[in-house]
């Protein structure tokens, strides 16, 4: 079977025998070969374990058994999280060679739901940073223009799935890790409201509340799909949510949700944008907002750029990391890695307060926002994406931009905990995704599912060739 169907494709065809999870495999492994070397989005691939884990599937079918809902889908895991038995580097040179002696909680529910992991995927060093590119495996390349970034951290997932190499990734957010890779890469990537899917590794989030797991997806059902085998409470995990008592992928069938009104934001207030990057994504606001029958009005939540507030907790958590590390360990890491968990070392309890504060108004104001919105829209990156190997653009729509300018529309709903996705919005005249953030209130990760699947309805998106 050499054509690439959707995660929900494959799993529903194995379950009703239409063919069999080897034979997806196979396909897929042969696709990975042909096309990663040019891209780098794997780092690892393990076909054995990967067999092994498709024949089982494949002997539950057989017994008349249901391996689960993603039966037999071949995934990539970025290397962020652990899969026993595999590679688990976390992009750094710190971790060269070390072998994950356990599965982490997202992945041994995606095995339970008969997910077929065959390898792990590109990130930055500890994902610290909007493109992926790092000193042990290099960079990551944008297969709509391997010249490019494929952005990041979740950059390995998002050329994987855009490639057609395997349907779905996993992939995790701390300031917009899956949002700026689905944004440039041309898929769907949804970071659902923080703690629905449980952290509940062996130590804390670096990045703390900030850091959600999530899909990488080339369809919303499928993302869906995955977030239903994943979610749920975790002991684990302190800030992990209860079930909702609810499927997400149904929720997406269950008709169109009641919208009435609809925020556009170019900037939010503070932004530096690209011109084609607001009018395309204004074009796409109102081809949603056509699509749901609900007014768009161009406003935005009126908050100040949280950034700073952000960075001192974001970096402070990589100090952490680097304090527990051994002296050889900290000679082997990427130097703008250590400026960044230095900058942490600044850091005071005092401002650590003071950015939980900010953080506690601002959610504040998106809590006010809902009231009289239903969806907030913006751009999801400020430009489309750079060269692969970076550094980010020093100039955007003809004004100095600082390094994190070009992600200035995803860091504040991870401050805010909301749910948001990457739609893909169209191509710029030279042919590079432009993506489509939308935001949603907290805990209202089905009704971004319905509305994504909406936009997809009316504004099917493609995939290079």
């Amino acid at each position: 079977m050499p054509e690439l169907l959707t995660a929900w494709q494959i799993a529903d065809g194995i379950r009703r025998k239409q063919f069999s999870a080897a034979e997806v495999l196979a396909a897929a492994l042969q696709r990975i070969e042909e096309k990663n070397p040019a891209l780098n989005a794997f780092i690892a691939i393990d076909p054995e374990a990967a067999k092994a884990q498709a024949a089982a599937v494949d002997a539950a079918i057989a017994r008349d058994e249901d391996p689960g809902a993603l039966a037999g889908v071949p995934m990539g895991i970025k290397d962020l999280e652990p899969v026993k038995g595999m590679l688990f580097t976390e992009g750094s040179r710190a971790h060269e060679g070390r072998i994950a002696d356990h599965d982490g909680v997202s992945v041994a529910r995606l095995k339970a739901a008969g997910a077929v992991i065959l390898g792990k995927t590109n990130t930055p060093e500890f994902g610290y940073k909007g493109y992926t590119e790092n000193l042990l495996w290099g960079p990551t390349r944008n297969p709509w223009d391997p010249t490019k970034t494929p952005g990041g951290s979740s950059g390995g997932s998002a050329s994987a799935v855009a490639a057609g190499m395997v349907p779905l990734c996993s992939a995790s957010d701390g300031g917009g890790s899956i949002r700026i890779p689905a944004s440039f890469s041309g898929c769907y990537g949804i970071k659902p409201t923080a703690g629905r899917i449980p952290r509940a590794q062996e130590h804390a989030p670096t990045w703390g509340v900030f850091s959600t797991m999530g899909p990488m997806a080339r369809t919303v059902r499928d993302a869906a799909r995955y977030i239903d085998a994943t979610a749920g409470p975790h002991p684990n995990d302190l800030d992990s949510l209860d079930s909702t008592g609810h499927g997400f992928e149904s929720a997406i069938f269950a008709g169109p949700p009641r919208i009435t009104r609809i925020a556009y934001s170019p900037d939010l207030g503070y932004a530096i944008v690209d011109r084609e990057v607001i009018d395309q994504t204004r074009e796409a606001a109102a081809a949603l907002a056509a699509a749901l029958g609900a007014e768009l009005v161009e406003a935005g939540p009126g908050f100040a750029d949280p950034i700073l507030a952000w960075l001192t907790i974001a970096a402070s958590g990589d100090t952490r990391l680097v304090d527990a590390m051994t002296p050889a360990q900290r000679e082997l890491l990427e130097p703008g890695f250590a400026r960044f968990a230095e900058y942490g070392r600044q850091v005071t309890a005092v401002q650590i307060a003071e950015s939980l504060e900010t953080r506690h108004q601002v959610n504040r104001s998106m809590t006010a926002f809902f009231e009289k919105f239903d969806l907030l829209l913006t751009p999801t990156t400020a430009t489309t994406a750079f060269v692969a190997e970076g550094p980010p653009p020093e100039m955007i729509n003809g004004q100095k931009a600082g390094p994190s300018s070009f992600i200035p529309f995803t860091y504040p709903f991870n401050f805010t905990g909301h749910p948001a996705a990457s739609l893909p919005a169209g191509l710029s005249n030279s042919g590079l995704p432009i993506g489509l953030q939308a935001v949603a209130p907290r805990y209202a990760d089905a009704f971004l599912l319905q509305v994504s699947a909406i936009y997809e309805e009316a504004c099917p998106w493609s995939y290079p060739d």
